[in-house]
């Protein structure tokens, strides 16, 4: 989608650090992390928030979680514990309207969050 930054991302339009792309799925480092680890992992396909996935984006959703458990692997927060935050609206936090998983770790996190 025009001046969605995630899509500019995506098509190499804006430098990123890429943590991990395939044909569905870019990761990469987020330029104001919350944490030693912070990864935002979006789908090539422009989907604004979860309220506007469909069916059809089941298995890409799907998907993006097991990126999201590979990156944890590869970045050493699988065993010491991680975060995956989706948040949907402006509300709950959302400032960037591409759907995005934040995968948060290497520090110890308290419940609730915010």
């Amino acid at each position: 989608m025009e001046g969605c930054i995630f899509c500019r991302i995506v098509a190499k339009e804006v430098q990123s650090k890429i943590a991990y792309e395939d044909e569905e799925v870019v990761a990469f480092h987020d330029i104001n992390p919350q944490a030693p680890v912070h990864v935002l992992i979006v789908p090539r396909k422009h989907i604004p928030t979860l309220n506007d996935a469909v069916e059809e984006d089941q298995a890409l959703l799907g998907k993006m979680m097991l990126v999201a458990q590979k990156l944890a692997k590869e970045l050493g927060v699988a065993d010491s514990g991680y975060r995956l935050v989706l948040n949907t609206n402006r509300g709950a936090g959302q400032s960037i309207f591409h759907i995005h998983f934040h995968l948060l770790g290497g520090r110890l996190f308290h419940w609730p969050p915010g």
